[in-house]
């Protein structure tokens, strides 16, 4: 068969079953189908021998294992992970090498410019290469989805100024040690990191426009913006309480004003790694009335209080168990099930392990229905990719131009809502046709019959037969093209 040709059959293919995935299982799944479904869910799918293991060791004991997330990582993993300057040096480090290679662009020597561009690319390549190696080789899997889960809950664009220079440490400092921890410590972590205060502005947000003189951020001076809501709204209509959960405009500036102050400094923060500042200069000493609730003025403390109502909200605790219901089990969750999420989250206290138990528990995260009814992200899709197949990313410029032309650069989402993980943000034939190409052009060195056996219980017998009659050299590719592997 051409080539080409094959790569159009199979992008129709996936398209077709992709779209009618859910469609219910007609018997209750074998032990072989359910290990297979939880490693497509709470992992980045099965490594060879997983899903023997999986099934010998019970579908139950394996899913606490990863709440507990408490496994050493391999011996190879913390020795690449050690070498990665901008992923283990603090905050101020990178930042001060950021600034010092970022002055430069005032001289316009070639050396210099190239110096800049070679130390900016070393940082993104390091964070993104301690994520990728992370997602793919680390035994804690559930503790890897959940940091790419709440990175895009909390969305930060690397591209955006200085950002570039403090992802690493936003993802390091104010995401993964919360991921499966509460949601207030999540939440307030992300509130005061410099790069949340940064991309959204809070940083220059003030009550009467007066900036320290000489106060520069990111290369630049800060302006006298006066207010900026940027934050305040994210705050609430993403990270919290859900944009129809019944909040005002006003509810909106009165918690802009609650947040005046709420900055950082770089000098501070180069010399004493000090990433967070509350400027009583900025701050709006005023009253406020914020969810019909008078806040008396209490400079940094207004701040405190507005997140510690935001992360007990009921309206926090549906809209968070809804996009975790999403993201494990249907595109479209069942609201029984939301329900009981958010019951327990309020009981818990927002404990994120609670209400993730109260999910993998569930009947619907197990029913035969659930099974494939989640199109991969792209990344879900690359990263997956490599553990089935056992070659962890060796050259990480090659893996994030991977991601680049499938539509999904990694920390590369500009909007604060981040990456979308629903089919019909990801399904379409030209992305189709991208996967297949990558699945292509990383079979050659692959075994079909190993990775075959790699993802049993995950392949339909329908996709076995079609593989089984094509020519060998095609079959590894197959697998990875194929609707089966597309879907989790």
């Amino acid at each position: 068969m051409n080539f080409s040709r094959w790569i159009a059959i199979a992008a129709m293919a996936a398209a077709s079953a992709a779209a009618t995935a859910a469609t219910p299982a007609a018997a209750p799944l074998t032990p072989e189908q359910a290990a297979a479904h939880v490693l497509n869910r709470i992992a980045y799918g099965p490594r060879p021998g997983d899903i023997e293991r999986v099934t010998q060791m019970g579908v139950q004991r394996y899913i606490d294992a990863q709440l507990n997330a408490g496994m050493p990582l391999p011996p190879a993993l913390s020795a690449r992970l050690a070498g990665l300057d901008a992923v283990q040096e603090p905050a101020g480090v990178v930042m001060k090498r950021f600034l010092e290679v970022r002055a430069m662009a005032k001289d316009e020597s070639d050396g210099d410019k190239a110096k800049r561009r070679e130390v900016v690319a070393a940082i993104a390549q390091q964070t993104a290469e301690a994520r990728i190696a992370r997602a793919v080789d680390s035994p804690n899997q559930l503790e890897e989805v959940m940091v790419d889960f709440w990175f895009n809950h909390f969305n930060v664009f690397s591209g955006k100024g200085v950002d570039r220079a403090l992802i690493a440490s936003y993802e390091r400092d104010a995401i993964r040690p919360y991921a499966l921890g509460n949601f207030r410590d999540l939440l307030g972590a992300t509130a005061h990191h410099p790069a949340m205060l940064y991309y959204l502005d809070n940083w220059v947000s003030t009550a009467n426009g007066y900036v320290p003189r000489g106060r520069k951020q990111g290369g630049q001076k800060a302006k006298s913006s006066g207010l900026n809501e940027n934050y305040a709204r994210e705050l609430m209509e993403l990270h919290t309480m859900g944009v129809d959960s019944g909040y005002t405009q006003k509810d909106v500036t009165e918690l802009a004003r609650m947040l005046t102050g709420w900055t950082y400094n770089n000098r501070e923060l180069v010399a004493r790694n000090r990433t967070f500042a509350f400027d009583p200069a900025r701050h709006d000493r005023d009253d406020k009335v914020w969810l019909g609730r008078r806040i008396k003025s209490g400079g940094q403390e207004e701040g405190e209080y507005a997140l510690d109502v935001l992360a007990m909200l009921p309206a926090t605790a549906h809209h968070l168990s809804f996009q975790l219901a999403q993201y494990f089990v249907q595109d479209q969750p069942p609201p029984a099930l939301v329900d009981r999420m958010a019951k327990t989250y309020i009981d818990s206290k927002g404990d994120i392990r609670s209400v993730l138990r109260t999910l993998f528990a569930s009947a619907e995260f197990m029913a035969p229905e659930a099974v494939g009814a989640k199109f991969k992200t792209p990344y879900q899709y690359v990263i997956s990719a490599a553990r089935a197949s056992d070659t962890a990313p060796s050259d990480i410029k090659q893996t994030l131009g991977v991601l680049n032309r499938l539509g999904m650069p990694l920390y590369g989402c500009q909007t604060p809502d981040g990456y979308k993980n629903t089919q019909d943000a990801w399904l379409n034939p030209d992305a189709l046709s991208r996967r297949i190409a990558f699945a292509t052009q990383l079979s050659p060195a692959l075994d079909a019959q190993a990775l075959q056996a790699t993802l049993a219980g995950s392949i339909s017998p329908k996709t076995q037969s079609a593989i089984a009659g094509s020519p060998p050299p095609l079959r590894a590719a197959m697998l990875l093209g194929s609707p089966d592997f597309m879907q989790r």
